[in-house]
């Protein structure tokens, strides 16, 4: 189903050339005529409404008015020179600005004269006005139905120099809809777009781009989404079926003395039903023949580790190795630490692995992996270096998988024949339309349920004035015994500013609350490893009651006592880290607390974060506001990916069609799992079409 049209290299286009071309590579990864054609419209304006000047209330967004030139003026020097013309309609006034082309915008300008004003308006010294618009004198003459409707397209300001402005790119793709050798090739079966009542891909195209009605535009932007949607989720599905039928696993079928010494004699309080619940969906793959591919959701502190560790002890009983691979070293480190605790006194040998793990040390892991005497290895990117072989790996555990590079994680399943049984957790709950997509391939197992006694934690929100009060109600929990984090925004480690903010923040603290009735701390990401460690120890014991730090313990260190978290410039963080950042503490059974610090100054996403934290704990919850507010893209490393590269579709508006894309997808491979019948011939050329663009990395996506 090639067609050599939409195929041909975008430089060819009349307009285009071989510079805007690489423009268009660069900046909007246009290659191609088709590519040029999936640059969808952002927004639409209807050209036959008009807006009043006094009703204008939003910046950056097109409108149109009818308005008068009353007066017109040019400012600053022959180098430095703008036009601004003042408009006025029944209403009120509005400037016209043009820094660019004044002299032959001047030329063309005739006072008195009413325009009919198109451009995004914007406020100045308390103003409204709108820089650079279109003009046009008004006409009786109704504008035909294909130009009532105006598509606005995505531009930069490199392409903006060079005339591809929304107008430029729109030029550009109407003389490839009027070339005679377009023709938008079907990629849907009859029987979806009858069944559907969807418009014909071609059709969909020619009305996504110049509608010829709300009404027909409507039915595009339907046919368009259905069929982005519909393809990831056959992807998807395939898969599954791929893995459950053809992708053997080796079978875990005996629950032996490891399981259950540590079961009946180590685990010194009860299972939550949710834990027990997953173990038995896990059990019952890992024991089906067919190989594992699970996502464990939960939130901080729900338990996944001992279910995590449940699972490797199944593994062992049947004499099979497991591995855990954790996106940093702190928190590699924190479960290697709790693990063998877990397993004290238990003939289990479990080794920790990472970057400073000494020569020495990792040549007698390996040599021990190699002789099957090391049973559990919890590490870092450490665990997929080459050098680094089991004698039968049978499980692997990832931690915060989206942290890590998909063909990173593709390194450990080669480590086996067979391939090994894989358990994904997230601490980051993770939206039901993200799942569906990013994870549409995986089993789902969610532990809904907190372990008993857990104590939910109070959040407030705090500005500056109030500081001389968060101070004294930390005086007060430390005086009771607990321990306080307080921790301060770094966006990178490297950043000079923030840095100095933090040991600012360490000098005041020190200052507020000085030796020798408290003792503070400092971690950062750019200490060693022994001094973070150092420091770390020390808070655990109960020698430092306030650790100064930055995010790296978002994940790390697990101190009961911990009882405070106070979140310096609590605007600079997303959601999903404040959620993680608070996860810190509550992990004993006093009361805690978590106080997010700001100015007054905020951004209304930022108050919505904010709000959002002070109202509940749960972390789905928190999850949907965030995939709101921020889109997929920014969310659980979706962007390297691929798979969210949606170009017309949005998975948070568009659920209904995403869920119906995906039930019609499992049925089609229920019944066609190869998609080899042939009235499923386009739907196998379209997949293979796209995978030619997208390298398919299969089982782990």
């Amino acid at each position: 189903m090639t067609n050599s049209f939409l195929e041909t290299p975008v430089e060819y286009l009349k307009g285009v050339g071989p510079a805007r071309a690489e423009l268009l590579k660069k900046d909007l990864n246009i290659n191609t005529f088709g590519d040029l054609l999936t640059l969808f419209p952002f927004r639409y304006v209807d050209r036959s409404k008009f807006v009043r000047v006094a009703d204008i209330r939003e910046d950056g967004v097109y409108i149109q008015i009818k308005a008068k030139i009353v007066h017109i003026q040019t400012i600053g020097s022959a180098h430095h020179q703008r036009l601004v013309a003042t408009a006025r309609d029944e209403s009120g006034e509005i400037d016209l600005v043009w820094f660019q082309g004044t002299k032959w915008v001047l030329e063309m300008l005739t006072p008195q004269q009413e325009y009919v004003i198109f451009g995004k308006p914007a406020i100045f010294n308390g103003r409204w006005n709108i820089p650079h618009p279109e003009l046009e004198i008004p006409t009786t003459q109704p504008l035909p139905l294909s130009e009532i409707i105006r598509p606005i397209y995505a531009s930069t300001e490199k392409l903006k120099s060079k005339g591809l402005d929304f107008k430029g790119i729109g030029r550009l793709i109407k003389s490839l809809l009027l070339n005679e050798k377009f023709k938008m090739p079907e990629s849907l079966t009859p029987e979806i777009v009858s069944r559907l009542k969807l418009l014909n891909r071609q059709d969909a195209f020619v009305n996504i781009h110049f509608p010829q009605s709300p009404e027909l535009l409507a039915k595009a932007q339907t046919r368009l989404k259905f069929e982005e949607l519909f393809y990831i989720q056959l992807r998807l599905a395939r898969q599954r079926y791929g893995r459950l039928q053809k992708h053997e696993g080796h079978r875990f079928l005996k629950v032996g003395d490891y399981v259950n010494q540590f079961y009946h004699h180590h685990l010194t309080f009860n299972l939550t039903n949710a834990q027990k619940r997953v173990i038995k969906e896990i059990r019952a793959d890992m024991g089906s023949g067919n190989q594992m591919n699970r996502l464990l959701q939960g939130d901080v502190g729900s338990g996944k580790t001992l279910v995590a560790l449940m699972t490797m002890l199944i593994a062992l009983d049947n004499q099979f190795q497991s591995c855990l691979m954790a996106p940093t070293e702190i928190l590699a480190r924190q479960h290697f630490n709790t693990i063998t605790k877990m397993l004290t006194s238990l003939n289990v040998v479990v080794r920790l692995l990472t970057g400073s793990t000494k020569a020495a040390e990792r040549r007698e892991i390996q040599e021990g992996l190699l002789a099957g005497t090391v049973h559990i290895l919890i590490g870092t990117h450490a665990l997929i270096e080459d050098n680094v072989q089991f004698l039968h790996l049978g499980l692997v555990v990832i931690d915060e998988q989206h942290r890590f590079g998909v063909a990173q994680r593709a390194k450990l399943w080669e480590k086996n024949v067979v391939t090994p049984h894989i358990l994904v957790m997230t601490a980051t709950p993770i939206p039901r339309t993200l799942a569906m997509t990013l994870y549409g391939d995986l089993d789902t197992s969610v532990i809904d349920e907190m372990p008993p006694g857990r104590r939910s934690i109070m959040t407030k929100h705090a500005y500056e004035p109030d500081r001389g009060k968060v101070f004294r109600f930390i005086k007060e929990q430390i005086r009771e015994g607990r321990q306080i984090y307080i921790v301060y925004p770094l966006i990178q480690e490297s950043e000079t500013l923030d840095l100095k903010n933090l040991e600012d923040g360490y000098q005041s603290i020190i200052q507020e609350f000085p030796p020798p009735e408290f003792s503070v701390s400092m971690v950062h990401g750019k200490m060693k490893q022994k001094e973070k460690d150092a420091a770390m120890k020390k808070f655990l014991e109960k020698e430092n009651q306030i650790m100064v730090a930055t995010t790296v313990i978002e994940v790390g260190v697990d101190v009961p006592n911990a009882s405070v978290m106070v979140i310096e410039n609590a605007e600079r963080f997303g959601l999903s880290q404040l959620h993680q950042l608070r996860g810190r503490v509550g992990r004993g059974s006093d009361q805690s607390y978590c106080i997010l610090m700001s100015g007054y100054e905020l951004s209304a996403e930022a108050r919505k974060r904010i709000a959002t934290m002070v109202r509940t704990n749960d972390g789905f919850e928190i999850a949907e506001t965030d995939l709101q507010l921020r889109g997929p893209g920014d969310l659980q490393g979706t962007q390297q990916s691929g798979i969210m590269d949606l170009r017309i579709a949005d998975i948070v508006k568009d659920e209904k069609i995403l869920k119906y894309a995906r039930n019609l997808a499992s049925e089609i491979i229920g019944k066609d799992p190869d998609l080899s019948t042939g009235k499923n011939d386009i739907l196998a050329l379209h997949l293979l079409n796209m995978d030619r663009k997208h390298q398919n990395w299969g089982l782990i996506s």
